[in-house]
């Protein structure tokens, strides 16, 4: 199979995944908010930038990773007019489900698919090509964007229809705060009763409180390193949207509301560009 594929949203996850999507010979064009990103990226990949309108119109897979459900909808109602019948819109952002079937049902108007996919795995996963994508739409279309995805991803898992992955990462969402919750929690109590670092995060590691979380920001929290992954203030949004398909369940939301207003706390203070590991500050003896 042979196509254009084209990546839009050049953050620290779609920069990478767009260099993936090179590698493999896929990727045609690039876009981002900010012109000088998407023409420096452009520059370093040896592909083009192009208006949105342009790039719609020359590629066949036009993946998206960009912030916020606005964001999702005004991409696409900007490239609508000139995306080709039969094209696929995969969207990796994190967003509501409603807001998933709002974009699948406008763009089949002019024909064109849509797969909500958004991603697990953080900034490393995106750097290594080993993400996790969780995938809402027809399993058809899937076959044809697969390539795109397994670009970058470890795992492709089809979940159901267009809403499917982004209820499955809402799920997923729930899990990281709770997992940041205990791990910051528990490391900020053993830093108060002075133990060392290089004994305790392998040997907690070892056992069942070993984590993706623990392993790969235990050391760096206690070294108070909050430079990598995943901004805590990009979690908080999430949290957002994940509060209201709880309500929606009518399912328990402890988790979801203490990380709500712990991320927010955080953020008033200037720590919203921190990795969520920066939760061990409020986890400390004040």
């Amino acid at each position: 199979m042979t196509f254009k594929a084209a990546f839009v949203g050049l953050g620290a996850m779609g920069a990478p995944m767009a260099g993936h999507l090179k590698s493999k010979g896929l990727l045609h064009a690039v876009a981002n908010r900010t012109q000088a990103k998407a023409d420096a990226l452009a520059r370093e990949l040896g592909v083009v930038a192009p208006p949105l309108e342009q790039l719609a119109a020359q590629c066949e897979v036009i993946a998206l990773c960009v912030t916020a459900d606005a964001d999702v909808l005004a991409t696409i109602d900007t490239m609508l007019p000139h995306l080709k019948r039969g094209a696929v819109v995969v969207d990796h952002s994190t967003v509501a489900p409603d807001t998933a079937k709002r974009a699948a049902a406008r763009l089949a108007t002019a024909g064109v698919d849509f797969l909500d996919a958004p991603v697990s795995g953080g900034v490393e996963g995106a750097k290594n090509g080993k993400l996790s994508v969780m995938v809402g739409g027809d399993a058809a279309v899937l076959e044809r964007a697969r390539p795109v995805l397994e670009a970058y991803a470890l795992r492709v898992t089809h979940l159901g229809d267009v809403g499917a992955g982004q209820a499955t990462k809402a799920v997923n969402q729930v899990l990281v705060a709770g997992i940041a919750q205990a791990v910051c929690e528990g490391l900020a109590l053993g830093e108060a009763l002075g133990l060392e670092a290089e004994r305790l995060l392998p040997t907690l590691g070892a056992g069942a409180a070993g984590s993706w979380f623990l392993e790969k920001r235990g050391a760096t929290m206690l070294r108070d390193e909050f430079s990598v992954g995943f901004k805590l203030a990009l979690l908080h949004k999430d949290l957002g949207i994940v509060k209201r398909i709880a309500e929606g369940a009518g399912t328990d939301r402890t988790v979801i509301e203490k990380s709500l207003a712990d991320y927010a706390e955080l953020m008033s203070q200037g720590y919203g560009d921190d990795d969520i590991s920066a939760l061990i500050r409020l986890k400390r003896k004040r």
